[in-house]
């Protein structure tokens, strides 16, 4: 297993609340000027509905790993 994919067996592993954190200040880190205020408004209130969506049944989530594999699929294409 790669580094990255221990990184993401971790961080997938933890609660949602700490998953939020790591992103907070891996975004804080790669920029710390922040980003425009209208994204920002614009992405929280997607997160909202997509969460409220999620824990209401109205969708089903897909699994990190199923995500994270896509991914790599994806930008081996590259």
């Amino acid at each position: 297993m790669s580094t990255m994919e221990q990184i993401e067996s971790t961080i997938s592993r933890l609660p949602r609340k700490l998953q939020k954190q790591v992103v907070e200040r891996l975004n804080a880190r790669l920029w710390p000027t922040g980003f425009d205020p209208a994204v920002e408004d614009a992405w929280s209130h997607t997160v909202k509905r997509r969460v409220s969506e999620m824990d209401s049944g109205k969708v089903e989530g897909i699994p990190a790993s199923r995500v994270f594999a896509r991914s790599r699929r994806l930008l081996a294409r590259r």
